[in-house]
């Protein structure tokens, strides 16, 4: 191997350290030593507060890109989720890998039989938030806020009937249980499931060699489910879903924003030949902003 490690800059929460040391295999498998360095974002410090409410743009993701342009790390690798659309001068996407599970699910405590009228589930996600509500007018939902093992824990002790996940997180500290329902009809955040790797720009070498590991299908998907959001000018926390799924011959889009209280939504489900892949997500925003959603985003704005 390389004298030289190659510096793997992440959160220190398990989901983020098992997404590391995913890449660390993928690159180490290419000949190259790794060694992480764990950095804490401000969404790590802070872990009761509502992600809406800290009104931080990338609170996921600011701390390992200033690590990358003060060249403390030479990589960083996070749940694409939560990378903004607009990445900061200097940084690059480098590399996203092949995707895990898309979907939402349910962690219940009760079956859906046994919900009280007015059921309360937890969530940190406007998104789900306002997804659930659409579904479920008379439920409510509460805060939910750490990572993957303290919101299980939290479900534990609260008297809610379940709590919102992605699947892909769950499953991959093997901490998705028997009692989760998939969301089938719940759209997922634009780049769900899906982990990518930045890298300064200056490093054209290791960007290279890091597209060998990447998955041209995922890219392409969240390429588009991103352009979807950035179009509609909506953050990581704005109630949006995407999600580019490759069917026979082509993809489906399934796209949408939605009111906080779950009253209102503006949706677009569409499929498209392989040729046309590369207008999904534009196609989409327009379709969706004339029918309401332009409207829909400027009471976020307001």
């Amino acid at each position: 191997m390389s004298a030289d490690p190659v510096r793997i800059g992440t959160r220190s929460s398990p989901l983020a350290l098992w997404q590391a040391r995913w890449v660390a295999r993928l690159i180490e498998s290419q000949g190259r030593a790794t060694t992480l360095v764990k950095i804490n974002s401000t969404g790590d410090q802070d872990g009761t507060q509502p992600l809406y409410a800290m009104n931080i743009q990338g609170i996921f993701t600011k701390a390992l890109d200033q690590a990358l342009l003060n060249k403390s790390i030479d990589i960083a690798v996070h749940s694409y989720k939560d990378v903004p659309t607009q990445l900061p001068q200097g940084i690059e996407l480098a590399a996203v890998l092949e995707r895990g599970a898309v979907a939402d699910i349910l962690v219940y405590k009760k079956l859906p039989k046994q919900w009280p009228e007015a059921a309360v589930v937890g969530t940190s996600s406007l998104r789900r938030s306002a997804q659930w509500k659409n579904r479920y007018p008379k439920h409510q939902t509460e805060n939910l806020r750490g990572n993957v093992q303290k919101r299980m824990q939290t479900l534990s002790e609260k008297n809610w009937v379940g709590a919102l996940f992605a699947q892909a997180g769950l499953e991959r500290v093997d901490l998705c249980p028997h009692n989760h329902l998939v969301l089938d009809w719940m759209i997922p955040a634009p780049a769900q499931g899906a982990v990518c790797i930045v890298i300064d720009a200056d490093h054209t070498q290791l960007k290279s060699q890091l597209a060998k590991i990447g998955c041209t299908a995922t890219q392409l998907a969240t390429e588009q489910e991103r352009l979807f959001m950035r179009l509609l000018e909506g953050g990581c926390t704005a109630p949006i879903g995407a999600w580019a799924k490759p069917i026979n011959n082509g993809w489906r889009f399934k796209a949408g924003v939605f009111s906080l209280d779950g009253t209102q939504k503006c949706t677009f489900d569409q499929t498209f030949s392989q040729e046309e892949s590369k207008y999904m997500g534009e196609i989409a925003a327009e379709t969706v902003l004339k029918s309401g959603g332009a409207e829909l985003m400027k009471s976020f704005r307001n």
